[in-house]
């Protein structure tokens, strides 16, 4: 159990972002260790208590009369045994249900389409002005970057934004747009980046009319900008949307729109696409920091490993931020549906490994139990087969019951579940259905042992049983 609970930790801290895994300790709390051995002793200890407890109190009536052997020992026992295997196919099933929605949920998560490129591209971020840089030196600093990074072998385009693209961040403010009625009861919000020449081309965001940003577009050359499609559908821009005017400052639009892009996810895989405008950050008035995208041809680990290498030759005191692929990017924005994933459904394989040990064992028991009423039952006439179908019919009672009450606790655990599932319903019936049979195979596997063994009891040695 410790060995499985170190590794378990080793699965977390891998499926956890960078900045939160370096302050997740990767070792058993002493204290969480002492409740787990008291709660795992206490449990020892008072599912044992019960037939210790019998043991001690025989049926001698029984005994002396010689019938020791009768059916399934005394019935509260019994029940008991079967209560216990039931609880566990329930817990099962519950769990399995939970595991296969969430499962479901994250395959939904992966399948979505970004509207962008994220193979072999590398990001890494700076922030010169925690460094002392004024703006200006800011400025030059990121045209340095551009430059010694576009002149790598195998590097096939550099750009830069202010806001990381699927960070979890979001910028956002009003704006005036020509032709847009604004006022105070409609909304006018639109989220914002500032990139560098190329954005589009080398994160694989096609633009549907106009044109890209350029060097060109820097300092006091007019003030262009980039919308997406849903910012035209959101200020009604129509089918001629470049050429039109917008701010993102005052009343008077002095901007103009000089292309359109497909939409693209900005903050979050999960989230809609909003309503956006990119700007030069060459135009902007103040850079604090930035994020670079490196598209590369070769491996993207190998520019990993040379960026840090880079940029100490071009400013040894500036630390490199948040270096990773943008894939990489992408995984630790859904970390949290792949971190319920899968510890669910690895509680789920759990569970339902303890409910056929525990369904094995009843059964196990019960046919020793049973021996000398199976040896008569055969000694009568009854066929091997039939012997099997008795041993499975008591498995298929108990996975009826055990089941039910599993998928009364799964309706509700699916409630709970419905605001964190991604395009889905709780109750989705192929997942109900899935766990339903896999439960039943699981089930009749654990029976099916002892059902066969009973099958091969010899009559005359059973009816010699004591």
């Amino acid at each position: 159990g410790l060995l499985v609970a170190q590794w378990t930790l080793h699965l977390i801290a891998s499926i956890l972002p960078s900045d939160a895994a370096e302050t997740f300790k990767i070792q058993l709390d002493p204290t969480v260790l002492l409740f787990a051995s008291v709660l795992t002793i206490g449990t020892g200890l008072l599912f044992g208590l019960f037939p210790a407890l019998h043991s001690t109190r025989p049926d001698l009536a029984s005994t002396l009369k010689g019938v020791s052997g009768q059916p399934s020992g005394a019935r509260g026992a019994a029940m008991f045994r079967t209560s216990l295997a039931v609880f566990q196919i329930a817990v099962s099933m519950a769990l399995l249900i939970a595991a296969g929605l969430f499962v479901k949920s994250l395959a939904k998560v992966s399948r979505v389409d970004l509207g962008l490129k994220t193979e072999n591209v590398v990001a890494f971020g700076v922030s010169p002005e925690l460094n002392a840089y004024s703006q200006e030196k800011s400025q030059a600093l990121f045209a340095r970057i551009e430059e010694v990074l576009g002149s790598q072998p195998g590097v096939t385009g550099v750009t830069s934004a202010i806001v990381a693209v699927l960070a979890g961040n979001n910028w956002g403010t009003d704006v005036t747009v020509q032709g847009f009625q604004r006022g105070p009861d409609i909304d006018s919000n639109s989220r914002f980046n500032m990139v560098g020449p190329d954005y589009f081309k080398t994160l694989g965001i096609p633009l549907i009319a106009g044109r890209e940003f350029t060097r060109q577009d820097a300092g006091k050359s007019p003030k262009v900008a980039i919308v997406n499609e849903a910012f035209v559908r959101k200020f009604k821009l129509g089918p001629d949307a470049v050429g039109k005017l917008m701010t993102d400052e005052g009343d008077k639009p002095d901007t103009q729109i000089i292309g359109v892009a497909k939409d693209a996810k900005y903050s979050e895989v999960k989230a809609e696409v909003p309503a956006l405008f990119f700007s030069p950050y060459k135009q902007a008035d103040r850079v604090q920091s930035m994020t670079f995208y490196v598209k590369t041809a070769v491996d993207p680990q190998q520019l990993v490993g040379q960026i840090p290498k880079i940029l100490q030759g071009i400013d040894p005191n500036l630390p490199v931020e948040e270096l990773r692929t943008l894939e990489e990017q992408v995984k630790q924005n859904v970390f949290m549906d792949r971190f319920i994933g899968i510890m669910s459904t690895s509680f789920a394989v759990l569970a339902t490994l303890l409910a056929a040990i525990g369904l094995y064992g009843v059964l196990a028991y019960t046919v020793a139990q049973r021996t000398r009423e199976i040896g008569l039952r055969m000694a009568l006439g009854a066929a091997p087969a039939r012997v099997r179908l008795m041993i499975l019919r008591q498995v298929g009672i108990m996975t009826v019951i055990g089941a039910a009450v599993g998928l009364l606790a799964a309706v509700w655990i699916a409630r709970l579940a419905e605001g964190i599932l991604f395009n889905m319903q709780g109750r989705d019936p192929v997942v109900f259905a899935g766990a339903t049979l896999t439960l039943a195979v699981v089930a009749l596997a654990a029976g099916f042992i002892p059902a066969h063994r009973a099958s091969k009891v010899d009559p005359m040695i059973a009816l010699r049983w004591e």
